[in-house]
């Protein structure tokens, strides 16, 4: 097919780099923190800022691997997990604290173990290195046992509600849906310690890479504009129907089975969020939680010399728009 002369010449006079432009790649999982960027895609509210971005759905590690080979320019992850692959090659700058886990997490016992305590000589099935071996830990930290007093046996997180119901361990940690899923397998089971008993353990964040948010700066904050704008969607009780029903959709549950999901995730509104943006030695602030994390990295040779946290972390576009 012959171009017409005014697109011939439209497309002449188009610079390469125009032409050649990405949309912004910023990879997204199954979590409510992150799910919740369904409501700007839904509602077109990025075209509306002017913004060309793409959101990628996919597993949570997967997506950290994309990430890691360079193929998105930011990514959901935890501030823990941020460390881990930045650690091994891939830094990466948190933008926007979405929330922390608040409840979501969770060390779940099989019937008969009423508390963290009546752990003791038990086997617990976790992911080891990941965040719930974390809060186990602090789990025990807080009642008196320390990690010896179990038996941890490896497990991936999806995995553990089956092991769980198999018999051959005692709790499990996991995360939602993975423990929600746990509970309903396995009758009489029940939660004996969540991350709503350590708020701050686990925050999820946005993270950027250093590259792209020098490069498009302007782009990253009109970002963290829409972010705000979710949040304030969310949190208008009008809209609750219709925020279930898009955060549901994504992930191919009812919005009645999904609504626990989103009370277990502490999205943070703006006031919170810059409170968690204060620098501080306890989990209140994600400085303080990122190096308690990075202390649990070291420890478990996640890697092996603490990081300089300073750079994964940059308040400055979300203080810039939250001045407004």
């Amino acid at each position: 097919m012959k171009l017409n002369l005014f697109a011939c010449l439209l497309l002449c006079l188009t610079p390469f780099a125009a032409r050649s432009a990405e949309p912004l790649k910023i990879g997204y999982s199954d979590w409510p923190g992150w799910v919740a960027w369904e409501v700007a895609i839904k509602k077109g509210w990025f075209k509306e800022a002017g913004v060309d971005v793409e959101f990628v759905w996919m597993d949570y590690g997967k997506s950290m691997e994309a990430y890691a080979a360079d193929q998105l320019d930011g990514v959901g992850m935890t501030n823990g997990d941020a460390l881990v692959t930045g650690a091994t090659g891939k830094p990466s700058t948190c933008i926007i604290i979405n929330d922390y886990s608040n409840g979501n997490d969770m060390i779940i016992a099989k019937p008969g173990i009423e508390s963290i305590k009546d752990l003791k000589g038990k086997t617990v099935g976790l992911e080891e290195g990941f965040v719930d071996h974390l809060l186990l830990l602090k789990a025990f930290e807080l009642n008196g046992l320390s990690e010896s007093d179990v038996t941890i046996k490896n497990t991936p997180t999806n995995n553990t509600p089956q092991v769980l119901a198999s018999g051959e361990v005692d709790a499990i940690g996991a995360w939602q849906p993975s423990s929600g899923q746990a509970l309903k397998l396995v009758p009489g089971s029940k939660a004996i310690y969540t991350s709503k008993d350590v708020p701050g353990l686990i925050y999820d964040c946005l993270y950027v890479s250093e590259k792209s948010l020098k490069e498009h700066t302007a782009e990253w904050k009109k970002i963290t504009e829409v972010w705000y704008k979710v949040v304030d969607f969310i949190y208008d009780e009008k809209n609750l129907d219709e925020a279930l029903a898009i955060l549901s959709s994504r992930v191919g549950v009812k919005p009645e089975e999904y609504e626990p999901f989103l009370i277990g995730t502490k999205i943070l509104k703006p006031a919170e969020a810059l409170k968690a943006w204060e620098k501080g030695d306890g989990l209140d602030s994600i400085y303080g939680s990122t190096k308690i994390v990075d202390d649990f990295n070291v420890k478990y040779k996640v890697y092996e010399k603490p990081v300089n946290i300073e750079p994964y972390l940059d308040p400055t576009l979300t203080k810039e728009v939250l001045s407004k």
